[in-house]
């Protein structure tokens, strides 16, 4: 097996000789002279070449890209990655170090990021600990508590904002004031405003007695994430639990508590808005209020407004006694998803469950204990046994952000409208050179390899992120649909050249000009003449490494348009937008039927390329 350092003299070797025939100071092997080489023999079009894709490539010079290749080789590679990750301009977690191994004293942190604190507060007697900005407003934040005020007497803490505005965060609380006493724990926002959260509480106020916790702003305003709780409250004294914002305004989100309240006594717990207005929620209790003595249980706002999604209580309140249950709004949605009860207050005795508003299309109750006392004021499901009709009921649309799609007709001189936000949420990241991302997994299959490479495993926020991108990657394409993820740049173009010929150019939005703001449309080009035409658009997916889910549809027009100030009516950006011409693959609850009416077949759509996004098309001749 060959050493990195002996590959190293062979590349410094080729580079002496190959700078005879180069220009002085212009390295043939640096990724940039690889792809434009490629791009030449593939593309033999004379256009320039973007320079949005080329800032793209990577940064490795030729002799540390064969050093690594060689750790690949030797299965070494997770020896090395904090190397790999700053030599190749990676996304890659921060690694914590351990904080604070004994804490006695009250502690006020004004700013805080990426810790572990092993062991926070532990058998504390009264004090306040406070947290006002903790991971707030960063790219990728990863931290952790892992044993925090176990065996406390009357503690109280506050986080005030927790890793709110933050790209990529992974936050773990392992055991939150298992086995205290009274006090107070107070989280007024939690990460809000989140592109890809992965929260976790391990175990909250188990075996606790006399405790008050309040979420007042829970994951709200997220996209694309997952939070949960696995035991929360159990064998739990009069515990007060409030969430009054969980989820609410999200966009695909998993929320999962695996155990909710099992084996407490006189529980008080309140959801005053859970998953509000919420984008295709996936929402499970595994196990709620199972076994529970004299527990108060209540929704206010269940699920109200969403769009689609699914919601699981797989065992709720079973063997319970004394309980009030109360739903007063549940699953209002403007399209409605699947609910499902499957085991609903069963073994309980004087059990009092209550639905004021009940609405959904494909919900289910197995195993329901009918002799419990059940209230259905207005319960709204055809489908059901138990269906009852009434008025009262209203539903508005999930409320999908101004500008994000638009009508074709927009695509004109003059034209004033809301630009969306086109601003790149992912991590700064740079494509492998090819010959590197070749050697690594890029397969479901193979995800246990992968994790490896990353010093990762089957439950960390990596294998969540990763898992997504690659079911994505590996699924059937739609009616019409050709597909594929690109892991380099030459990849990219063979597809491009694959599905469009070879010539071809790429384009992108020029800039962030205009974005979130009111512009006036000004001179508008269609490609290909406007004609209905093929076009290969590129969108990153989320990956340690640049990945691009690359795919073409049918029947499509491709526009370049001029943006304008709408005060100063001068030129601000030019942009990239693309019109799909037939819908009708498309499912009724996408998010453009959502803000523009219609339904699949019914209407075009067109949206802008946004920021690091692109389309390769035909050039016009």
């Amino acid at each position: 097996m060959k050493h990195p350092l002996l590959l190293l003299l062979c590349f410094v070797c080729l580079c002496t000789v190959s700078f005879a025939s180069e220009a002085v100071g212009t390295n043939p092997f640096t990724p940039k002279a690889s792809l434009l080489r490629y791009w030449a023999q593939k593309i033999p079009n004379k256009l320039p070449k973007p320079a949005f894709l080329l800032s793209k490539l990577s940064p490795l010079p030729p002799e540390k890209s064969a050093i690594l290749q060689a750790y690949v080789d030797q299965n070494a590679l997770s020896d090395h990655l904090p190397s790999f990750c700053a030599w190749a301009n990676l996304f890659c977690f921060p690694q914590s170090s351990p904080n604070l191994a004994k804490h006695d004293g009250d502690s006020d942190f004004v700013k805080y990021v990426d810790q572990n604190f092993t062991n926070y507060g532990t058998g504390r007697l009264g004090g306040t600990d406070s947290f006002k900005n903790y991971s707030d407003g960063e790219n990728v934040v990863a931290d952790s508590f892992k044993r925090y005020s176990r065996d406390s007497l009357g503690h109280k803490e506050s986080f005030k904002n927790y890793g709110q505005d933050v790209n990529v965060l992974s936050n773990e609380f392992s055991s939150y004031s298992t086995k205290g006493l009274g006090g107070s724990g107070d989280f007024t926002s939690y990460g809000r405003n989140v592109n890809v959260p992965d929260l976790k509480f391990g175990s909250y106020d188990n075996n606790a007695a006399g405790q008050s916790r309040n979420f007042a702003s829970y994951s709200d305003d997220t996209n694309a994430g997952d939070q949960s709780f696995r035991s929360y409250g159990k064998n739990g004294n009069s515990i007060d639990s409030s969430f009054t914002s969980y989820g609410n305004n999200s966009n695909v989100i998993g929320s999962t508590f695996t155990g909710y309240g099992e084996s407490g006594n006189s529980a008080n717990d309140t959801f005053t808005s859970y998953g509000f207005n919420g984008n295709v929620p996936e929402n499970t209790f595994n196990v709620y209020g199972d076994g529970g003595n004299a527990a108060v249980e209540s929704f206010k706002t269940y699920r109200d407004q969403a769009n689609v999604g699914d919601n699981v209580f797989k065992s709720y309140a079973k063997n319970s006694n004394a309980a009030k249950t109360t739903f007063k709004n549940y699953g209002n949605s403007a399209n409605p998803g699947s609910d499902t009860f499957k085991q609903y207050g069963k073994g309980a005795t004087e059990q009092s469950i209550g639905f004021k508003a009940y609405s959904g299309e494909n919900t289910t109750f197995k195993d329901y204990e009918k002799k419990n006392t059940v209230s259905f004021a207005v319960y709204k499901n055809e489908k059901s046994s138990l269906s009852k009709t009434g008025e009262g009921i209203t539903t508005n649309k999930w409320v999908v952000e101004e500008g994000k799609f638009f009508r074709e007709s927009n695509l004109k001189h003059g034209t004033v409208m809301k630009m969306p936000d086109i601003a790149d949420k992912m991590p700064p990241r740079s494509f492998l050179p090819r010959s590197l991302a070749k050697k690594l997994p890029f397969s479901s299959a193979q995800m246990g390899v992968l994790l490896k490479d990353f010093n990762s495993n089957e439950n960390s926020t990596l294998a969540n992120i990763v898992g997504k991108t690659l079911r994505e990657c590996e699924r059937e394409p739609s009616l019409g649909e050709t597909k594929r993820c690109v892991t380099s740049a030459e990849d990219m173009i063979d597809f491009a050249v694959q599905v469009l010929g070879n010539d071809v150019t790429v384009k992108s939005t020029e800039s962030l000009g205009g974005s979130k703001g009111r512009v006036e449309i000004g001179r508008v080009v269609g490609i290909n003449g406007g004609k209905v035409t093929k076009s290969v658009s590129c969108h990153q997916s989320l990956f340690p490494y640049l990945v691009y889910f690359c795919h073409s549809v049918p029947k499509v027009r491709v526009y370049e348009a001029d943006i304008m100030d709408f005060e100063t009516k001068q030129k601000i950006n030019h942009g990239l937008a693309i019109c799909h011409i037939d819908t009708s693959a498309w499912g009724q609850g996408h998010g453009a039927f959502m803000a523009l009416g219609g339904g699949p077949g019914k209407i075009e759509v067109c949206h802008w390329i946004f920021q690091n996004d692109m389309t390769w098309v035909v050039v016009d001749r």
